[in-house]
């Protein structure tokens, strides 16, 4: 069967691989489609080649059908359709208080182990979810970075009516404007590149450019002067984490979904001031999974829109390499049928 090599140096190898067959408690899938996401792109420019062990099969945000059910595996069929929820937390002690996703010793599927740029996929058993009988699998490819914005909308506790600022208009920026829509907030998205201003206005929202617009002012201007109920900081620029206190209400939130991997400017005095409250958010747990898949098969919510196209398995290195040349992408999918 064929798989992508990602071998360093910014080059994938196409070639064949023999399928796992799956021990006890795992599931060999048919992979259908694998979205490129962020963190493949940071892999293939080398930044992770530290934690990565070329070659190595990548890619996680994946779709797909059970091939073969191993030893003890209950609840999953051949020929069911599923998404795969990369996270591997069976290093999960007692001191990480329950909270699997994020356990100390968890290892990301993809990226710590084998991934998805291949035809065969062999997995844990619990890490994959079912998807409806008929789902378009090419939209639930888009369950994993859909499952990440669910998340961070439910860790935000956003609630029908209130204005909700999402700074940074990538893919997750912009499916966390749309689940947190979903949710019943009014969405303010805030981004500097002008293509992205525009694909989030054809999705219906306000969308400004804070270079050219005053954004607290704004804020306050769609609140009765209070000022944004809730900021969801995506984008990861130095400015935005020293601004983004300017756009609150009084107790508003910021939920920090972007990765500063170097201590930021963070105007401390605004949340004693305005006793602000700043929530993490990393990944996702099993009920944003079933929530993504939920609005994935409900037919009404426009994650069609985010797809900009699909390429075959053995057209990967030019598919990296045009997602370079044209930042404004919003989801390459990789077609690993084809």
């Amino acid at each position: 069967m064929k798989a992508a090599l990602y071998q360093g140096n910014r080059t994938f190898t196409v070639t064949d691989v023999a399928p796992v067959p799956p021990g006890p408690g795992e599931v060999r899938l048919d992979v259908a489609y694998v979205g490129i996401c962020g963190t493949d792109v940071h892999i293939f420019h080398g930044a992770m080649d530290a934690r990565v062990k070329p070659p190595q099969i990548i890619g996680h945000e994946m779709s797909g059908t059970v091939a073969e059910v191993g030893p003890g595996v209950t609840g999953l069929a051949v020929g069911d359709s599923v998404v795969v929820r990369p996270l591997d937390n069976r290093a999960e002690t007692a001191a990480d208080r329950g909270h699997s996703h994020i356990c100390r010793g968890l290892k990301f599927i993809g990226i710590d182990s084998p991934g998805a740029y291949q035809r065969s996929w062999t997995v844990p058993a619990f890490t994959v979810h079912k998807a409806p009988a008929g789902v378009d699998l090419k939209l639930a490819a888009l369950a994993e970075p859909l499952a990440v914005a669910c998340h961070d909308v439910r860790l935000g506790e956003v609630k029908p009516g209130e204005l909700a600022v999402v700074i940074g208009g990538g893919p997750i920026g912009m499916l966390v404007a749309l689940v947190a829509r979903a949710a019943g907030a009014r969405v303010i998205l805030s981004e500097v590149n002008e293509s992205r201003l525009a694909f989030a206005r054809e999705l219906g929202f306000e969308a400004v450019n804070p270079a050219k617009v005053d954004l607290p002012a704004l804020c306050r201007e769609r609140s009765s002067d209070s000022g944004a109920d809730i900021v969801f900081e995506v984008s990861g620029a130095k400015a935005a984490a020293a601004t983004m206190t300017d756009l609150l209400a009084i107790r508003g939130r910021i939920v920090l979904v972007a990765i500063y991997p170097k201590p930021v400017e963070l105007n401390l005095f605004q949340f004693f001031w305005k006793e602000l409250k700043l929530i993490g958010a990393r990944v996702y747990e099993p009920e944003d999974y079933t929530k993504a898949v939920e609005l994935i098969a409900g037919g009404s919510f426009p994650i069609d829109r985010l797809i900009t196209r699909v390429e075959p398995l053995d057209r990967i290195q030019g598919a990296f390499e045009n997602l370079d040349a044209t930042p404004d992408a919003m989801k390459i999918l990789i077609d690993c049928r084809a």
